[in-house]
C-alpha cells in the first residue's frame, strides 16, 4: 500500500506523542507534499523558540527529520496542485489542508493507483473522505 502522509503524522512521530505512527515500513511508498518539510520544521522551530526543545533533544529531532525525509517521495507544489486546492471543497478545509488533499488527489489521477491518506487531523480527514480519499486517522 502507498500512503500520503500529512505533516501531523511526521510531527507526532518525531515528538513521540501518544498515538504516533512509528512503523512506516507498513507502506511500500510514503508520499508527501513539500509542505510536510516546511510545516514540520516550523513546528520544531516553534517548540524551540518557546523553550520546549533545547540542545541535544532539538538536534536529535532535526536529525530524525532529515532521515524521515529521505524515505519520503516529496511532491512539489505545482500550479495544478494550487488550482485544485483553490477549487471548492464539499466541506470546510483550511488552505494548507487543501494543498495536501489536492496533492494526493492529483497523484492518484496521474498514476491511477490507490493511495491511503494518513493524518491525525480530524477536520482534514473529514475533508479528504468527502473528496473520495481512503483515509487512516490515528488518535
Amino acid at each position: 500500500m502507498k500512503a500520503y502522509l500529512d505533516s501531523s503524522v511526521a510531527v507526532r512521530s518525531l515528538l513521540h506523542e501518544p498515538g504516533a505512527i512509528e512503523d512506516w515500513s507498513q507502506w511500500d511508498l510514503a508520499i508527501a507534499s513539500a509542505l510536510l518539510r516546511v510545516e514540520t520544521l516550523r513546528a520544531i522551530d516553534r517548540l524551540h523558540v518557546m523553550g520546549a526543545l533545547e540542545g541535544a533533544e532539538l538536534a536529535g529531532i532535526v536529525e530524525a527529520l532529515r532521515g524521515l525525509l529521505i524515505g519520503i517521495e516529496e511532491i512539489g507544489i505545482s500550479p495544478a496542485v494550487l488550482d485544485r486546492a483553490a477549487a471548492s471543497f464539499p466541506t470546510v478545509v483550511s488552505t494548507l489542508d487543501a494543498i495536501h488533499i489536492a496533492t494526493a488527489l492529483l497523484w492518484i489521477e496521474e498514476r491511477g493507483e490507490p493511495l491511503l491518506f494518513v493524518t491525525h487531523d480530524v477536520q482534514q480527514a473529514i475533508a479528504a473522505r468527502t473528496c473520495g480519499l481512503e483515509v487512516k486517522t490515528a488518535p
